[in-house]
């Protein structure tokens, strides 16, 4: 498995408040962490590589992401978001990663990581888009990102989407929604909680 593109997590619901607690109950399935993509590490790794990305303005602070994702997300956001806190710490080739499931649904959850495994930051998810069956820059708060994925699941409840946090440092969230009304949409999910991911790195 590559490490120069993020792996594509499974995860789920979140949105802001009550957004997760809105999910009725059903059946569906919980998260999974497909593999990594196979874009080759010569393309990323070179620190001489194009400047695919937007640079990142105002890089944030991440040492403490980088060593618990956990902490990406405050005690009260967990709680507004409809989340089951605290969050559950896991290893993955790309990097560590932290597992909220939803306060209502075990079939609903959301991962956030930091891709450490990568060294441009979202350069380096551009660099994937050829592989991509979805590639949609936007921005969350001012800082760049992209929804993205090597599989286009949205209508089944996955969503990827990519911040630059720094221009070395890309963080992945994403969800699977089993179950619930963001079932069919859950893309508006995944910016909520990187939004509120941003206001926590940067202390608000």
């Amino acid at each position: 498995m590559s490490k120069t593109r993020a792996f594509q997590l499974g995860a789920a619901v979140l949105a802001a408040a009550g957004v997760l607690s809105a999910c009725s109950g059903g059946s569906g399935g919980g998260g999974s962490i497909p593999p990594l993509s196979s874009t080759p590490g010569s393309t990323a790794a070179s620190s001489s590589a194009e400047q695919l990305a937007p640079a990142v303005a105002n890089p944030l602070p991440t040492d403490a992401l980088v060593s618990d994702p956990c902490s990406a997300l405050s005690a009260e956001q967990v709680q507004n978001i409809g989340l089951s806190g605290p969050g559950t710490s896991e290893q993955s080739d790309a990097g560590p990663m932290c597992k909220w499931k939803s306060a209502t649904s075990q079939f609903n959850a959301v991962f956030i990581s930091p891709i450490t495994a990568n060294k441009n930051g979202l350069n380096d998810i551009y660099a994937n888009k050829p592989k991509d069956k979805y590639f949609e820059p936007t921005t969350v708060s001012g800082y760049p990102a992209v929804y993205a994925d090597i599989l286009d699941s949205r209508a089944n409840g996955d969503c990827s989407l990519w911040v630059g946090v720094t221009d070395q440092l890309a963080v992945s969230v994403s969800t699977q929604i089993g179950t619930g009304q963001n079932k069919s949409n859950p893309c508006p999910v995944v910016e909520r909680v990187a939004t509120a991911m941003i206001q926590h790195l940067q202390g608000s």
